[in-house]
């Protein structure tokens, strides 16, 4: 039976691990870059000119398509890259991945003509990847324990 209270209980907020963070804004940056990409092609002109054989001042061509695969395919891979690499080739990797994409997303803003639209997509990308710095950055670090041998003393016995 009620007595006429109410109690709310907290909601636990656990912890994310860096890993799941850095995969999440990857992927986050992945879907705001190809959905820039995809919202240009309403802009008056853009398809006429893909037509054409022109994207910005590129001619259309396999080796302008593989670059733009490429360009698209990093994020990608960077997804599954944040899970699955060790701690320290992982920090290493996501710190220089993002810093390279930096001026790649800057450049975005070439001549554009949609500025506001432009540079929310390129504001929100570069915010993004401010994140992705900061979490890589930032990544705990665990302190050796007293208790726990060190690598060489491991090793040692394994080869012993």
């Amino acid at each position: 039976m009620r007595t006429g209270q109410t109690t709310t209980a907290t909601l636990e907020d656990q912890p994310i691990p860096v890993r799941a963070k850095l995969a999440a804004t990857w992927t986050s940056f992945m879907f705001l870059y190809a959905y820039v990409d995809i919202l240009n092609f309403f802009t008056p002109g853009v398809i006429e000119e893909i037509l054409d054989g022109k994207v910005f001042e590129f001619d259309v061509s396999q080796t302008f398509s593989t670059t733009a695969l490429t360009l698209m395919a990093i994020p990608i891979l960077m997804v599954v890259l944040s899970m699955t690499l060790p701690a320290l080739a992982n920090r290493i990797t996501n710190l220089i991945v993002a810093s390279l994409y930096v001026p790649v997303t800057a450049f975005n803003a070439v001549g554009e003509s949609w500025l506001y639209f432009y540079g929310l997509g390129i504001v929100l990308e570069l915010i993004l990847l401010a994140v992705i710095v900061w979490y890589a950055w930032t990544w705990p670090r665990t302190a050796p324990s007293a208790t726990s041998p060190d690598r060489e003393t491991v090793r040692a016995q394994q080869q012993a």
